[in-house]
């Protein structure tokens, strides 16, 4: 990583909000200008995965009492794929619990992503786990576009939360995804504990690697896992991480995801001014997200604010 840019971006801390929030919304519209991506994703597989991420609901090794199911079906997800494109999104995104999945799996999904992309005008993305270059070519071939794997947080803080795998896997299979010629969508959660530093980190490694797009999510505490009783991140804050996250990485689409509801609350359409470009509707893996009206309404208001029809 390098560490001179780092240091340089610290000085950005120093900023205050107006000030930060000026300069990230500069930046969006020298290199975004009025482009807006929405996505919506389907919980496809969901539950019992062996991994202990202290963030996740659905991790076998807490009690949250998350629904337990195997693999849908492609009827079942193909009808969740027109829903999202009804409610705006642009892209679509089958994502399922566990560190990977089956190959038979993987040849469901397959047939799954062909039928999406046979039937609907919506992009295909996949969220599925660590996989092999093989099923990376495999999925390609049946018409997915770009692939999701979260780094979560910085390398540094990664042991915090999770240490059933490490932070090599996370980045390695970014690498294997974008050799098959997948685009990749990669960023984290805000809010667990990391730090400024942390954040910013953060943000110079997925410059590195040149992902698409960079979801940012902030920390729901769910119920029964470890992190349950950790305080959410102010307004202010996510905002603040949103303009870094805008200034660092320049013309990468930034997508405001789970949290932006609870955490940010009337501050919503603040997010577009700090240089968010996109968002998630319709929901998350398992939390409830706001109303598809509500969504439609605030991207018509920022189209005003951004002189855009």
């Amino acid at each position: 990583m390098d560490t001179l840019r780092c240091k340089e971006y610290q000085k950005l801390l120093g900023l205050t909000t107006d000030e930060l929030v000026f300069r990230a919304n500069k930046v969006r519209k020298a290199h975004i200008r009025s482009k807006i991506e929405l996505c919506g994703i389907v919980n496809a597989k969901s539950g019992v995965c062996g991994e202990d991420c202290k963030f996740c609901a659905q991790s076998a090794k807490y009690c949250t009492n998350v629904p337990i199911y195997p693999l849908m079906t492609k009827a079942e997800i193909l009808e969740e794929a027109k829903k999202a494109y009804d409610n705006g999104a642009e892209r679509f995104g089958i994502v399922t619990s566990g560190n990977r999945l089956t190959k038979d799996e993987i040849e469901g999904v397959s047939g799954t992503i062909t039928a999406i992309s046979k039937n609907t005008e919506i992009n295909v993305c996949a969220s599925l786990g660590a996989l092999s270059e093989e099923d990376f070519l495999a999925l390609k071939e049946a018409g997915l576009i770009r692939y999701h794997h979260n780094i979560e947080t910085s390398e540094r803080y990664y042991s915090s939360i999770v240490s059933t795998h490490d932070y090599d896997e996370r980045i390695n299979t970014i690498k294997v995804a974008k050799n098959a010629g997948l685009e990749v969508c990669s960023g984290g959660i805000l809010g667990m504990g990391e730090t400024w530093q942390d954040r910013i980190d953060m943000a110079v490694l997925l410059k590195e690697l040149n992902v698409s797009s960079v979801p940012l999510n902030f920390l729901i505490p769910i119920k029964g896992t470890p992190m349950e009783n950790v305080k959410p991140i102010s307004p202010i804050d996510a905002i603040r991480s949103i303009a870094l996250f805008r200034i660092i990485l320049e013309d990468v689409i930034i997508k405001v995801v789970a949290g932006r509801e609870s955490v940010l609350r009337d501050f919503q359409g603040m997010m577009y001014l700090a240089g968010a470009n996109g968002m998630m509707v319709g929901g998350y893996l398992t939390v409830k997200g706001g109303s598809p009206c509500d969504d439609k309404e605030l991207l018509k208001e920022i189209r005003k604010l951004w002189n855009v029809e």
